[in-house]
């Protein structure tokens, strides 16, 4: 009977996941027996439902809004947090899509995203969604600090780096074109929730930070840069005296009045690559200090130092064409000196 009883209380506990109607005064083995296969038939079934359900939504999102399992998960839950958000997104996709098949597409896709997963996944981090060939990844660290979660962030990115160099290399193996992508990562509070309708239902990240973080991975083209932070995200992380960085530019978000700094992030680069950018970095802070000073001589001239330095180096290039634009153009009164994105 003692024994039955807890069969009964196991049953109690699961009894949203199983249909049976069981008393204490089934007492007969049989009986015992036939609820033991079904409580555990429901119970893995329920277990497989779980997992496949953690497929579609983040086990983070899970653990914040699902605690009681499942069923407890509602419309419109929300929590503000602040967290590291990531964007990558591959360059040259439309062009790279356009000669492969729908189904060489796909495969393709699932091959770089299974790739770019293990970095984040290993650093703390979870992917939210997948949008076209981009990824936006959420990095909380709930049993970290803050520092932890950017420090978290950025060793992420510096891996997905090294990840897409090292499929490169079996793309090369197979005649295949190489992959390039780029990064933007920025720390901030955001609301974490559920959205949608009563038969559709997404968890969803948004706030000013996840639109940031979206902008300045944005501009990694334009700077040709690989990984892009913010100084918010540099700052908190502790990691300013040993990670190997540099500012690109002082910027302004669309959307937002304040300007922030962004900075390259150099530590996947080889050594050689990090000390010839690391040689330019001095001369583009000056350089950007004098540019909001409206000192365009003194600017054009730090600059052109560091084009002696790196002749090739497409940041410094993209300095001295705002120099020289910027000189010729009339300038509002209130002009701050930033760049507008």
């Amino acid at each position: 009977m003692r024994r039955l009883r807890s069969i009964h209380q196991l049953y109690n506990s699961l009894r949203k996941q199983t249909s049976l109607s069981v008393t204490e005064d089934d007492s007969s083995p049989e009986a015992q027996q036939q609820l033991v296969a079904e409580l555990h038939n429901q119970l893995q079934e329920a277990k497989r439902v779980s997992q496949t359900f953690r497929k579609f939504v983040p086990t983070q999102f899970f653990d914040h809004f699902a605690k009681d399992g499942i069923e407890s998960v509602e419309l419109g839950k929300a929590d503000e947090v602040d967290v590291a958000i990531l964007f990558c997104d591959i360059r040259g996709f439309t062009g790279l899509s356009e000669r492969m098949s729908p189904q060489e597409l796909m495969n393709f896709l699932n091959s770089y995203f299974l790739r770019m997963n293990q970095p984040i996944h290993q650093n703390g981090g979870f992917i939210d969604k997948f949008i076209g060939d981009a990824i936006m990844a959420i990095f909380d660290h709930p049993d970290g600090s803050k520092a932890d979660i950017a420090r978290d962030a950025l060793k992420a990115a510096s891996d997905m780096r090294k990840a897409l160099n090292l499929y490169n290399q079996h793309r090369s193996n197979c005649d295949y074109p190489p992959v390039n992508s780029g990064i933007g990562i920025h720390f901030g509070p955001v609301i974490m929730g559920t959205v949608g309708s009563d038969d559709r239902m997404d968890s969803t990240v948004i706030g000013d930070s996840v639109n940031t973080a979206y902008r300045l991975e944005s501009l990694a083209p334009k700077f040709n840069a690989d990984i892009i932070c913010s100084a918010q995200t540099l700052d908190i992380s502790g990691l300013r005296d040993s990670y190997p960085h540099r500012l690109l530019d002082w910027v302004r978000v669309k959307g937002k009045q304040q300007p922030i700094e962004v900075y390259e992030i150099l530590e996947h680069l080889s050594e050689d690559e990090q000390q010839r950018k690391l040689a330019t970095a001095p001369y583009i802070k000056q350089g950007i200090k004098l540019r909001i000073d409206k000192n365009w001589d003194d600017a054009i001239n730090c600059f052109q130092q560091a084009l002696t330095l790196a002749p090739e180096d497409k940041l410094v290039h993209h300095h001295l064409e705002q120099c020289f634009q910027m000189r010729s153009n009339r300038l509002p009164g209130d002009w701050d000196g930033a760049l507008d994105i």
